[in-house]
């Protein structure tokens, strides 16, 4: 279970030297983005020696719809990378494609068949939003599912995707809201889009502590900062573990109860099914 993904770009090996000391549960070291056409070569080489050499990672490809994908597989999948992130997402035939590639290029350098996963960005097209439900049972690759703002807004010609305060105007929050349920209906971690204020770490504790709340089971980071942050916001405190133990104790005490009663209030078996969901993120986070 892996609550905090730090991105780090491909051409810095500085940068991504640093990365591994950060306390993420995940690095994705990025060939997309962060990295400017002309140096995408160079950044291949330096991601797969980074890959050889050091602990496992991620790797954010450019989008299949581009010559650079392919490439950036032939160069990264024989490193053996723990997953390959995926930009610009467009549902179950994009699973299928990148899979397939994934295939051939594992058979052809001797790793496990469907070692390598897959993490979606699911709403970066104005076509994605309407593919969210796709990806339950797609393919046994899929990890998690993440989402994104910023090409989204890009593509649609807004002007901000935020308000004022920082909260997310309404058709960033629905593209959010999707990534979570469709995450839920394939039975995968719903991971929260980054925190772009890398600075305003007080900002970011209470976007990740909202994560959560909502269902998120954790966050994308682009600052070595925001590990920690995000890593203490997705670990249940002590109030909520010691409910969570009373509530499975309570049911497992009366096991053919549908409605019970503790400190006055009235639960039932959804209480129950989400107590040992955090009894059960504990014990994983414990075995980190």
């Amino acid at each position: 279970m892996n609550r905090s993904y730090l991105f780090v770009p491909a051409d810095n090996e500085r940068k991504m030297k640093k990365a591994v000391d950060a306390g993420a549960d995940a690095l994705i070291v990025d060939l997309e983005d962060s990295v400017a056409p002309e140096a995408k070569p160079s950044a291949r080489e330096l991601c797969r020696e980074f890959l050889a050499n050091r602990q496992k990672a991620w790797v954010r490809i450019n989008s299949l719809d581009t010559e650079d994908a392919a490439a950036d597989l032939e160069a990264v999948v024989p490193a053996a990378p723990v997953g390959i992130v995926l930009p610009k997402a467009n549902g179950a035939s994009d699973m299928a494609r990148l899979a397939a590639m994934l295939d051939s290029m594992e058979k052809a350098s001797s790793i496990e068949a469907g070692q390598t996963a897959i993490l979606p960005i699911c709403t970066e097209t104005p076509a994605a939003i309407f593919r969210l439900g796709e990806y339950a049972g797609s393919t046994p690759r899929l990890a998690a599912i993440t989402w994104g703002a910023e090409d989204l807004s890009a593509a649609v010609g807004a002007t901000t995707n935020r308000a004022d305060d920082g909260a997310w105007l309404a058709p960033y929050e629905v593209a959010r809201s999707l990534c979570l349920f469709g995450a839920s209906a394939a039975e995968v971690p719903a991971i929260d889009t980054v925190y772009t204020d890398f600075r305003d770490l007080e900002g970011l504790a209470t976007y990740a502590a909202n994560a959560r709340r909502d269902g998120f089971s954790g966050m994308l980071a682009i600052h070595p900062a925001q590990v920690d942050v995000i890593n203490r916001a997705f670990v249940p405190t002590a109030a909520e573990l010691e409910r969570a133990q009373r509530i499975v104790e309570l049911f497992e005490a009366n096991p053919g109860a549908g409605t019970l009663g503790l400190d006055g209030e009235m639960i039932d078996r959804p209480h129950f099914v989400q107590a040992q969901r955090i009894l059960q993120l504990a014990r994983r986070l414990a075995a980190l």
